[in-house]
């Protein structure tokens, strides 16, 4: 790919791009002695196995394997190709592209029309809004509730003319693909098949981002009595609603400095929110949240506090989220609100100020949360009901991780309702013992019992030779010198066909007189597989202070390999051997073999 974008343009982009800061986007990192960690975007983790080196700009996880350089990052997890990725870090540099290549129809597919249109619908909505006379009803429901100028544009909130083809028309003078539209979400098409239409009409428009503010759909809130009173984009190739959170990309500075989320449940309360002085508050988008948002949340901050609707289905749904989160290693709190009150309600009755300290400040705890939770609808004069309660609470309790938290919640439970302590810690620890029970038992009936997970420990626990190939490898990734001595003695002698593979590509690599740069070398590779284990080799702790020795001793590892399996057949074969005579005399060939290796 590089014969289309110059090799020199590709390494000053990659040069220019900061590792750290690029996966910072998209995974809160911690500083730990020279390198960052951080959890695995790659796979779901609860304990960090993520690691990123800001001194060999690479990234590697030492669980699920995953690794590269800041362009096989973006194209892993964006699902960008080659050129997307060197085209959306050129940009975030400032590094101008050949036109050449920014213009290609290779480059431009389905995908990049898609979101370059819905780019091109958010500035026309903000423009009708903002500027011209069929904005004017949306200019007056936006002064109606309360919208400022500044939150109109933070958020780009726009409006959709009362018209079937204000986008379709301009969408066709530019030249995009009406039916690809149609897939992106942005128009319909006519049941006759003869033309198209605008989906969203005569709505209020909130563009809803990716994470890294590129508009992938909208929300359309009617101004009049239409139904539905919110039409939010389908699911699309570029869209999906389940992985999605609004708001992220603009909250994810202040998530930063406060080390928390605020989850609300729609882009409405992240505005009213923001304006309230909330600068870290996302939103689902109009469904339950996702195990996938859970991550990403968790990805991004440890602490979250949900703020959903006060009725009823918010109270359900918090107890949900709230569930999710913590499955996913969040620390959870629940904002609490006068009942029939929304958190865009409560802002504009009480105000900004009474919001952060009275809602957001004055956050339950999870498991004070849960014990209100339960009690709802239940009559707890009535013993039956008290008593049920008082098992549902225990039982949530038995759940808590730390000790000081279960003595703290049992003590309450047992002076609210004037109950032996030590009866409630016996009905606890009875809860404990059922469940592990049952657990057990679920393990040992289970057809697939889930396998423990191996540890990065556990794969060091390798073949002399093999861990001696990945040594020598590891020095020659950062030594010409090296790299020059392994080739002049051992060449290309490596017993594991990807080492192989790997010391070629640094002998072509070295041959061209390019520096020792492993993130460079990297970048060459196209076998995934390849890439994998360079960066885990790239990513290894090594003496940096060696000595000649030590390579010798590795490289001697690897040429006498063939002659220690040889002599462990021969031994093998004595063992076996029932005749006297024969045994002695490979016993004799086996100490000369020795005596070689020596």
């Amino acid at each position: 790919m590089s014969n289309r974008i110059p090799d020199e343009k590709v390494e000053l982009i990659r040069r220019s791009s900061d590792i750290v800061e690029i996966i910072s986007d998209y995974v809160q990192l911690k500083k730990q002695g020279r390198q960052y960690i951080g959890l695995c975007p790659f796979h779901g983790e609860k304990s960090p196995s993520f690691s990123v080196s800001p001194d060999k700009q690479l990234y590697h996880c030492f669980g699920c394997g995953a690794g590269g350089n800041v362009f096989s990052f973006l194209m892993e997890l964006e699902g960008f190709s080659f050129i997307e990725a060197v085209r959306n870090l050129g940009d975030r540099a400032n590094i101008e592209l050949p036109e050449a290549t920014i213009h290609s129809g290779s480059v431009d597919g389905p995908l990049v029309h898609m979101k370059t249109a819905h780019e091109l619908a958010a500035k026309l909505y903000y423009h009708v809004l903002t500027l011209t006379e069929q904005g004017a009803q949306g200019r007056d429901y936006v002064k109606e509730r309360g919208f400022t100028k500044e939150q109109m544009e933070h958020f780009q909130i726009g409006f959709a003319p009362d018209r079937w083809d204000s986008l379709v028309t301009i969408l066709k003078k530019r030249d995009y693909s009406l039916e690809t539209m149609v897939q992106a979400g942005l128009l319909g098409e006519r049941e006759s098949k003869d033309g198209y239409y605008d989906r969203f009409r005569n709505r209020l428009m909130f563009p809803i981002w990716d994470g890294q503010g590129n508009v992938i759909a909208f929300g359309g809130r009617t101004i009049s009595d239409e139904k539905p009173k919110y039409l939010n984009s389908a699911d699309s190739p570029i869209f999906h609603k389940g992985k999605t959170l609004y708001g992220l990309h603009l909250a994810r500075p202040s998530i930063r400095k406060e080390g928390t989320v605020v989850l609300f449940e729609g882009y409405v309360d992240v505005i009213a929110a923001w304006g309230a002085g909330v600068t870290n508050a996302i939103a689902t988008l109009g469904t339950a949240l996702t195990e996938e948002q859970a991550k990403v949340i968790r990805r991004n901050a440890e602490m979250v506090t949900v703020c959903y609707d006060s009725d009823k289905a918010g109270t359900n749904a918090a107890f949900k989220s709230a569930r999710i989160l913590e499955e996913a290693g969040c620390t959870v709190k629940v904002a609490q609100m006068p009942e029939g009150l929304d958190p865009d309600d409560y802002i504009r009755t009480y105000g900004a100020e009474r919001f952060q300290s009275d809602v957001i400040g004055a956050s339950l705890t999870l498991m004070a949360f849960k014990m209100r939770y339960l009690r709802r609808g239940k009559n707890l004069q009535n013993e039956a009901e008290r008593m049920s309660y008082i098992e549902d609470v225990l039982t949530e309790i038995t759940n808590l991780p730390r000790a000081v938290e279960r003595d703290h919640y049992v003590r309450q439970l047992a002076e609210e309702f004037s109950l032996s302590l030590e009866a409630l810690k016996q009905e606890q620890l009875q809860i404990y013992r059922a469940k592990k029970k049952q657990a057990q038992t679920q393990y040992k009936t289970s057809e697939k019992p889930i396998q423990p997970k191996k540890s990065f420990e556990a794969k060091r626990l390798l073949p002399a030779h093999q861990n001696a190939e990945r040594f020598l490898l590891a020095h020659m990734m950062r030594d010409v010198e090296v790299t020059e001595l392994v080739l002049e003695r051992i060449g290309g002698d490596f017993h594991i066909d990807e080492h192989q593979a790997i010391a070629a590509h640094l002998f072509s690599f070295f041959g061209e007189g390019n520096e020792a740069n492993p993130s460079q070398f990297i970048q060459g590779l196209q076998d995934e597989k390849l890439i994998r284990i360079a960066t885990e080799l790239a990513m290894m702790s090594l003496n940096e202070e060696y000595q000649e020795q030590e390579i010798l001793d590795y490289m001697k590892l690897i040429e006498t390999y063939p002659k220690r399996v040889k002599i462990q057949q021969k031994e093998l074969e004595m063992k076996q051997e029932r005749d006297p005579i024969e045994a002695a005399r490979l016993l004799m060939e086996i100490n000369r073999m020795k005596q070689e290796l020596c």
